[in-house]
């Protein structure tokens, strides 16, 4: 058939572009490497160096880990990785030292009851309710030497180098997957007469010829955005943040602690992250241009790394927030900061590649007839995953108590979505439960709403039907259940370096 999909281009490298690559290549690992009837090729500029903001993932790396087929050995090995629980809030309530978490692992009772109506103190939610924020707090590892990898009773997702983890993902790809990988700069990209995209020049004159174009160019969006002229949708008016200094920052010994989650700690005017690596941590500030001058950021930055912060370099990355009216045009699709981007808070921007690639593959069409249809159901998919990430980011913002402008400014009605004002009024008298959350293509659980809301002290109203939460005796036996868990965690558990250490000594 004339119209068979034999062809597919990925443009663009970076985590976005090997990891699309190795998602699709996988799911098809038969026609790409033996019968040869598909072929995948990644074009990839030398010159373009990668953002690298980003290095937090979700859970869902683990099972995209598993399915490519690299081990959890070979990812720490290679890529720095150690593992992350969750992400912890520092000062994003009031300014004085508080602090909540979002783990990763699911509340104690998770499904059979909330036990919010029974927490004394609703902030303590994930004290009461969770034994992953006592781990985290102990800098402990989510799982004992004799677990196997990928497994554990603390769910998680990994920190990472992710300029290390493109080339692991590159390396494997080529050597495992039967992806082609060409170096070249695209100078042209020509289209068909019915409008799509059939082939790109690279500035050797080279032309590259494909029936499915996957755009992951990064912020030019060269192929969706520039060339099909897919419109953007700015969210600034929702997460106001545009702005990003960027260090690394060395372990004063090779046996210092590495915090098993993420820090994110509120500033003036935006929040810094502090990620853990085996070798150092990267540290960055994001922030609103509006409300805070780089200098100012940059001095914010400095205060928080400490005395040593003099002899680091601070990178400066500016970035929109906001996202492509849609995702799949014509022959095009665009994963990755080529589709959309908002700041790295919950690491949302790695979880995105892995759905958008893992659709793709699972969707792939055997023929450019049937595309159309494809498109159609990826885009509503995508529209509704965007819509969700900046209603649990902006969640984060909306509810604090600080003073200064930024923060004020966060909380004003006009910049609350819609949607999040409609679930607010909801959850104002009952909170966030699973049918809230019934979708099968949901990026965050009711467990992420209840951490965040209940973590900066948002309680509903449980008095307005105070027949249905009659059942303080079982969520008590609940929470002291939790409470033994916790101990058995913390007497079982390794430190996480020495976990790894050891662990990547043994594998």
């Amino acid at each position: 058939m004339s119209n068979t999909i034999r062809r597919i281009a990925i443009i663009g490298g970076g985590t976005a572009g090997w990891l699309a690559a190795a998602v699709i290549a996988a799911q098809h690992k038969q026609a790409t490497t033996v019968d040869k009837t598909l072929t995948i090729t990644l074009v990839e500029s030398s010159d373009i160096p990668t953002v690298g903001v980003g290095e937090g993932t979700w859970p869902t790396m683990k099972n995209t880990l598993r399915d490519i087929g690299i081990k959890e050995a070979d990812l720490f090995r290679h890529c720095h990785a150690v593992f992350k629980q969750g992400g912890k809030f520092v000062e994003w309530v009031k300014g004085n030292e508080d602090f909540y978490y979002h783990p990763f692992t699911v509340p104690m009772g998770y499904g059979r009851m909330d036990l919010a109506p029974y927490v004394d103190n609703i902030e303590d939610y994930a004290v009461q309710t969770n034994f992953q924020h006592h781990v985290c707090e102990a800098g402990l590892a989510p799982r004992t030497i004799s677990e196997a990898e990928y497994s554990g009773q603390c769910n998680y997702a990994y920190h990472l180098d992710a300029g290390e983890f493109a080339e692991l993902l590159k390396h494997h790809c080529k050597t495992m997957l039967g992806v082609t990988q060409i170096i070249g700069t695209v100078e042209q990209i020509n289209r068909a007469e019915n409008g799509n995209i059939a082939s790109v020049t690279l500035g050797d004159q080279q032309e590259i010829e494909a029936d499915l174009f996957i755009d992951c160019t990064g912020f030019k969006s060269l192929l969706l955005g520039e060339e099909l002229g897919v419109p953007w949708v700015s969210a600034d008016q929702y997460l106001f943040n545009d702005s990003a200094l960027a260090c690394h920052v060395p372990y004063e010994s090779a046996s210092d602690p590495i915090a098993s989650h993420t820090i994110a700690t509120a500033q003036n005017a935006g929040w810094i992250w502090d990620i853990g690596l085996t070798h150092r941590r990267g540290v960055g500030h994001v922030y609103s241009s509006k409300f805070l001058n780089d200098d100012e950021a940059e001095a914010n930055l400095r205060r928080y790394i400490g005395e040593t912060s003099h002899d680091i370099s601070v990178r400066k990355i500016g970035f929109k927030s906001g996202h492509r009216e849609w995702f799949w045009e014509k022959n095009c699709v665009a994963i990755g900061m080529a589709a959309g981007f908002v700041e790295p808070l919950e690491a949302t921007a790695i979880m995105l590649v892995e759905m958008s690639s893992r659709f793709v593959a699972e969707n792939l069409p055997p023929d450019t007839t049937i595309m159309t249809t494809i498109a159609k159901r990826f885009n509503k998919q995508m529209q509704y995953r965007w819509t969700r990430i900046i209603d649990f980011l902006k969640l984060h913002y909306m509810l604090t108590q600080r003073s200064e402008p930024y923060w004020q400014a966060h909380i004003q009605p006009e910049s609350i979505p819609e949607s999040l004002r409609e679930d607010l009024s909801v959850w104002g008298f009952r909170g966030p439960t699973q049918a809230d959350f019934d979708s099968a293509i949901e990026l965050f659980p009711a467990a992420s709403y209840q951490y965040v809301l209940y973590g900066m002290g948002f309680k509903p109203n449980f008095n307005l039907q105070p027949h249905l939460y009659a059942q303080r005796q079982q969520a008590e036996l609940i929470m002291q259940r939790n409470q033994q868990v916790t101990q058995q965690m913390l007497d079982q558990l390794p430190a996480h370096r020495d976990y790894i250490e050891q662990w990547l000594a043994a594998n």
